[in-house]
């Protein structure tokens, strides 16, 4: 897997050629008849499956708008989609970026896991690929590499956002419950950073993790208890059903809890009712319109979840225009022009496709702000700046939007 993985990396490389990291837009030299590809790198099975659907939906539905509106350079998108899986399936993460680098792809979406970006970014970039992770917000990632993007803000944000929400709440004694993942402990530092700041005393998990592959949480629960508590919060994925339900049967309090993007779900068939009510969770990016989540159900009816939809849609988007601004549909191409059209260099603003694909073909520079509400993409390749969005879990254990902070990414 790895040699095939080396050989499609180094065809890759002879197709795309090199290319610098300035804003500024430049036009490529790929053939009048190629088209853009778009690649789609998301998990379809592990544990975080339950985010699949919603950026499936997501990268669909903006292949469909490009479509639409005449595509890139006048050709429509091809795609390209394989299953990313989680951080304990690596075979399955190579497995899904080398099927995709296979199609020769423009740009490569996803993988929303911070871990699984760290399994698979160097393949992909060393073969000219931009990756543009819709949800992989570890702070170890700002700057990575320059054909590493982001939709979503690092862990400084929405670290720094729940902190004061759980001090402003109230709580003294906070426990901590996060698993041994990139994702996970980075998220953890900022939150203990913040709390202790504000006189919180983290009396558990302020270093201690717990291994992912775990089933039974009986004496992580007993040990959290021992310390007494005001409030838990808990940094996992799927682990979260497993250890919410040992809180429970041990009598710690599961309505004052607080979860995080990874864990911020829809619980109504796994929960007896009012089992979470009042727990709060913290999801980066805007929340999506009820317009946008109409308009994902056209692809996929059967949503619920739309976590990342609103940062894979804008991805796809940017990446295009991109290409289009350049005037070719090679990596190396669409790197050069990614912060550009974010509106680095300032620019008109726009916010769709189409409106921006006027402007470009106008000449003018734009400034695309899409679904995600995320600000111009900055020297490291994160978005300048972000909304947290806010939900508090009611009484059929859905989390219900509550308002949204925005702040400002620092740079690294």
């Amino acid at each position: 897997m790895v040699t095939a993985l080396a050989a499609t990396t180094a065809v890759m490389m002879a197709l795309a050629g090199c290319g610098g990291s300035s804003s500024s837009g430049s036009s490529g030299s790929s053939s009048s008849s190629a088209q853009f590809v778009a690649g789609g790198l998301f998990p379809q099975t592990g544990s975080l499956a339950y985010l699949g659907p919603a950026e499936v939906a997501a990268f669909k539905l903006a292949v469909k708008d490009i479509n639409a509106a005449g595509g890139v350079l006048d050709k429509d998108v091809t795609t390209a989609t394989a299953d990313s899986s989680d951080a304990d399936h690596a075979d399955q993460n190579t497995a899904g970026a080398e099927s995709i680098l296979s199609k020769n792809p423009s740009v490569m979406v996803g993988p929303p896991s911070s871990a699984v970006v760290k399994n698979t970014y160097k393949e992909v970039t060393e073969a000219k690929v931009p990756m543009i992770s819709n949800g992989a917000t570890s702070t170890s990632l700002s700057g990575i590499n320059d054909y590493f993007f982001r939709t979503v803000p690092p862990d400084t944000v929405q670290g720094a956002v729940l902190g004061s929400i759980i001090a402003q709440d109230g709580v003294s004694n906070l426990a901590i419950e996060v698993f041994n993942d990139e994702y996970g402990t980075s998220l953890r530092d900022v939150v203990v950073k913040t709390v202790e700041a504000a006189g919180v005393k983290v009396v558990y998990g302020a270093k201690s993790t717990f291994d992912p592959t775990e089933t039974n949480f009986s004496s992580l629960v007993t040990a959290v208890k021992a310390t007494k508590p005001d409030a838990v919060l808990v940094i996992a994925f799927d682990q979260t059903k497993a250890l919410v339900k040992e809180m429970a049967a041990q009598g710690l309090d599961t309505n004052t809890m607080y979860m995080t993007d990874g864990n911020t779900a829809d619980y109504s068939d796994t929960f007896s009712a009012g089992l979470l009510k009042g727990t709060k969770g913290t999801i980066p990016g805007a929340h999506p319109s009820d317009a946008f989540q109409e308009r994902l159900k056209t692809i996929d009816s059967s949503l619920v979840n739309f976590t990342y939809a609103a940062e894979t849609y804008d991805a796809i988007i940017l990446s295009a225009l991109a290409a289009q601004k350049g005037g070719a549909v090679d990596g190396a191409t669409v790197q050069k022009n990614l912060a550009a059209v974010s509106g680095a260099d300032g620019g008109t603003k726009c916010t769709s496709f189409k409106e921006c694909l006027t402007l470009l073909k106008d000449g003018k520079s734009i400034q695309y702000s899409g679904q995600a509400g995320i600000g111009a993409f900055n020297s490291d390749n994160d978005p300048s700046s972000a909304s947290i969005g806010i939900y508090k879990f009611d009484g059929d254990n859905k989390p219900v939007f509550d308002t949204s902070q925005t702040g400002e990414v620092p740079k690294g």
